[in-house]
């Protein structure tokens, strides 16, 4: 089942002087779980286009549409809505509250949605991730691969149609680097989480089920 289908995506920047087509006519379709890894140098227009897909950024033309609702046509209020209940982000740098614990950074969405948690779903992530015993913890207390799974948890728990990660391992050392990776592919299989990942690194990209690289806005090639 197709969970996100983009047409003709257009990002213009236009600082007075120049215009410039930070993604330029992209085009492309996910299926519900699926894992795609997105490549590209610095400047190809991967983060603008991982933002605009995620509606923290609008496009001035084209189309997104996630879940048969096209995100480019919402008005503010309905797309933050939207984005909070069926949008997911993991960034490279956490972004995880401090002075919050794992399980209430984890239920943070859940509070802010003002929607039940589901107990059985956050005992099962909390076990999975390998941060049961880490609940009541604050992040300044975790490693860096211990954080970076509690903001993982913190996009699954209100399972997303879709949870973007911006470059998850770009922070980490190896080992955090390869938990990490394992983790993403759990979530990808066990719960059937369609995932779409920015990465510079080309060997964790081949882990995701298929690479779409970008190059001056453009999608270069799929494979």
């Amino acid at each position: 089942m197709e969970i996100l289908k983009v047409e003709n995506l257009v990002k213009t920047y236009d600082d007075g002087e120049n215009k410039v087509n930070a993604v330029d006519g992209i085009s492309f379709s996910v299926n519900q779980g699926e894992f795609i890894a997105i490549v590209g140098a610095s400047g190809s227009g991967k983060s603008t286009l991982l933002h605009l897909i995620g509606g923290v950024d609008r496009p001035t033309s084209g189309s997104i549409v996630v879940g048969g609702k096209d995100i480019s046509k919402m008005d503010n209020d309905k797309l933050a809505i939207f984005r909070r209940r069926q949008i997911g982000i993991v960034y490279q740098f956490y972004n995880l509250i401090p002075i919050l614990t794992v399980e209430e950074n984890i239920t943070l969405p859940c509070d802010l949605d003002g929607s039940s948690v589901n107990e059985e779903k956050l005992n099962d992530i909390l076990t999975s991730f390998g941060l049961k015993a880490r609940r009541k913890h604050l992040p300044n207390e975790l490693s860096g691969g211990q954080q970076q799974r509690t903001s993982i948890a913190r996009a699954l728990i209100n399972t997303p149609a879709l949870i973007l990660a911006d470059e998850p391992t770009g922070n980490l050392d190896s080992k955090s680097t390869e938990e990490i990776m394992s983790i993403l592919k759990m979530s990808n299989k066990a719960y059937n989480q369609t995932i779409i990942m920015i990465t510079h690194n080309l060997e964790i990209a081949k882990q995701a089920d298929r690479i779409i690289t970008i190059q001056d806005g453009r999608i270069l090639r799929e494979a």
